[in-house]
């Protein structure tokens, strides 16, 4: 996934999200960290100039979309037309109050040259902007995303505490602090492996200040702890899509990881609790708490090794007993099973009983005989046998035959995006799904993770048949491997349904080319094709692409 230049979700919004409004709430901050206070209208910042996609700075970074407008400055995902690679940018007016701020520490930052915070390439001024450029990485993908799958297992776990308070101890040696850690502000860039983003800049940006830092960020690398073990957000009403436990109070003292979800760590479970406590509220034991995420690193250290889990053995799906005989590893048939003996009547005793059987023998071979010889006699003469299956019967008068099996022909195509914003995805490439030709597609627009980034739970296509009439299934071609909902209209509906309760779900599946069929066949006008995961493109964003949807009688 893209890795966003900024984070902007409230604690209803997630940070992964695609697009951030004009004006967003504020997001939860830690105890031990402040914001700015709210600019006044006489105050207020500057607003950024007029800037817009395709628009160009220092003659080489070309602006392509813009991720987060707030409080002044933005927020954009760039081309670097001279290196020719994706970057992100942070703009805001060389008048705004915290410019200065903003490039004192974007500078402080590229001098650490720690490859374990995403890197600010340049910062610097010009025609009346501040622009901050550092590096986008597409295959990376925030912790908030991740943790929306599940937990994290321990020792993965382990490998993000460790990494982060590692580099955050380094960070505060140069006196550099983030101040704004959250799961939308570590990337996840391989099995164990995360980066930082934002370091001191994301702060900077939003005012964001604290008199102790260090503490500041050790409680940030316990909450991110405690959301790694418990797929919980440590705070109020939770956050960053994770769902919220126990407040910091006194009289409210927070569960431990271990109380939230049983089989947790211990150990990573009560540094996370010491890491997170705020003067004593939430101590889960003797031991005092975490003042630098120096002192939380060396109690990493100092837990024992903690094993990476075993791998899922699915090379024993679908497993069959299997013999070993001569050497051949070969399946062994299933003989077929034999039908149950009928017990012999008893024998009849005595002459009547030997009459009775030479009598029955008589009549058998008497019977063998005379089939034999019609048979015979049917063969010379050339009739059929007699079991030969009767001819079809000609079709009632008046009755109707069944509609042919093949493609139902489709009259119209209209996306379907009932919690977007109402300015749609691509309204006009819809038909582009229907048109029969594989190298033209409707596609949506780009999302910051495969569930759309948690901004709705999906959206398609509605295909009008032009009047009910029964259909099977659907076929699917897409540009990557998409999850796709199979759903249909009720029979009576005489105008296209606006929400997504008036589609029944008929089937589902995942891939690049589906077949998608009903339990039994159904009557409907309207046919939705709805997509609920997306495939990554080949710049890290997830976006949908329909080449050919066929509707199946």
């Amino acid at each position: 996934m893209a890795e966003r230049s900024t984070a902007t979700s409230s604690s209803q919004r997630p940070a992964s999200a695609q697009h951030a409004t004009d004006s967003e709430a504020p997001e939860p901050v830690s105890p031990a960290v402040k914001e700015a206070p709210e600019a006044t209208e006489a105050t207020a910042p500057s607003s950024t100039p007029e800037v817009h996609s395709g628009h160009r700075l220092a003659k080489r970074y070309r602006l392509e979309e813009c991720i987060t407008r707030l409080d002044g400055f933005s927020s954009w995902r760039a081309v670097d037309e001279k290196l020719r690679r994706a970057v992100g940018i942070h703009l805001l007016p060389a008048t705004h109050d915290r410019a200065r701020t903003v490039l004192s520490a974007a500078r402080s930052t590229a001098l650490l040259g720690d490859l374990r915070f995403v890197q600010v390439l340049d910062a610097v001024e010009e025609n009346g902007l501040v622009h901050v450029i550092h590096e986008w990485l597409p295959d990376a993908v925030p912790l908030s995303t991740v943790l929306q799958a599940g937990p994290l297992d321990a020792h993965e776990a382990y490998a993000l505490a460790t990494q982060v308070s590692q580099a955050l101890s380094a960070a505060h040696r140069k006196d550099l602090a983030h101040l704004r850690l959250t799961p939308a502000t570590v990337l996840r860039t391989g099995p164990g492996q995360f980066r930082i983003r934002g370091l001191a800049v994301d702060a900077a940006l939003r005012g964001i200040s604290s008199p102790t830092p260090q503490r500041a960020d050790t409680e940030a690398v316990g909450a991110l702890l405690y959301a790694a073990l418990t797929q919980r957000w440590p705070y109020g009403d939770g956050a960053y899509g994770l769902n919220g436990v126990a407040g910091l109070s006194a009289r409210d003292s927070l569960a431990t990881p271990e109380q939230v979800r049983a089989g947790i760590h211990r150990g990573l479970s009560e540094l996370a609790m010491r890491a997170l406590d705020n003067n004593g509220a939430t101590a889960a034991s003797q031991d005092p708490p975490f003042t630098t995420p120096q002192e939380l690193s060396a109690a990493l250290a100092a837990l024992p090794r903690i094993p990476p889990p075993d791998p899922t053995p699915t090379a024993l799906a679908g497993y069959q007993h299997t013999t070993f005989q001569l050497g051949a590893h070969r399946q062994q048939p299933v003989p077929p099973a034999r039908p149950a003996a009928v017990p012999a009547p008893p024998a009849l005793p005595g002459r009547a009983g030997t009459v009775l059987k030479w009598g029955v023998s008589a009549l058998l071979i008497a019977a063998l005989g005379l089939g034999s010889w019609q048979l015979a006699d049917a063969l010379l003469k050339g009739d059929p046998p007699s079991e030969t299956t009767p001819p079809a019967a000609p079709p009632v008068q008046g009755e109707e035959a069944p509609p042919a099996a093949g493609p139902v022909q489709v009259e119209s195509v209209t996306e379907f995006d009932p919690e977007g914003t109402g300015s749609g995805q691509n309204p006009e490439l819809a038909p582009h799904a229907i048109d029969g030709d594989p190298t033209t597609a409707w596609q949506t627009k780009n999302y910051y993770g495969p569930s759309f980034g948690n901004l709705k739970d999906g959206l398609g296509l509605i295909l009008d048949l032009g009047e009910t009439q029964p259909i099977s299934g659907i076929t699917v071609e897409a540009m990557g491997s998409t999850t796709v909902e199979f759903r249909a209209a009720a029979p009576d509906a005489d105008s296209m349904p606006s929400g997504l309760d008036g589609f029944e779900p008929l089937s589902d599946g995942t891939g690049d080319s589906l077949t998608l069929e009903a339990d039994e066949p159904v009557e409907t006008r309207y046919v939705l094709v709805w997509l609920t995961e997306l495939p990554q493109g080949g710049d890290g964003n997830y976006r949908g692409r329909i080449t050919d949807v066929t509707v199946i009688r």
